[in-house]
């Protein structure tokens, strides 16, 4: 299991920068935000998810660590039930690209606006 060695969130709270291995990461809250690992988003099964839409401007109000393996993100729009383990951090961070591109895709495939379209 990857660990990181340092969590830092921007000023603005729309930028959380996490470092595994040396090597810092930096996440848009958006991006965390839409690839929260709840079931609210994830659904409880494939083919379940849920697309998350109007997240651009997002914050993440505060962090809460859990255990030694994971911590709470609270965003300000009410969104506080993913846990996001260390392992689901390292994915989102060294997939980040192929992710995000993901999510565009999606949303322009049912219609939705993004200032990156």
């Amino acid at each position: 299991m990857q660990t990181p060695s340092n969590i830092t969130l921007n000023k603005d709270k729309n930028l959380l920068t996490l470092t595994f291995d040396g090597v810092d990461y930096p996440l848009s809250t958006e991006f965390l935000r839409v690839y929260s690992p709840s079931a609210e988003v994830v659904g409880h099964g494939p083919g379940q998810e849920t697309l998350q839409l109007d997240k651009e401007n997002v914050k993440i109000d505060r962090i809460e660590p859990t255990g030694n393996y994971a911590v709470y993100i609270f965003f300000n729009d009410g969104h506080d039930t993913g846990i996001y383990s260390w392992e689901h951090l390292y994915k989102l961070a060294t997939d980040k690209d192929a992710l995000w591109s993901t999510y565009l895709k999606r949303l322009k495939e049912a219609g939705h606006s993004h200032s990156q379209l």
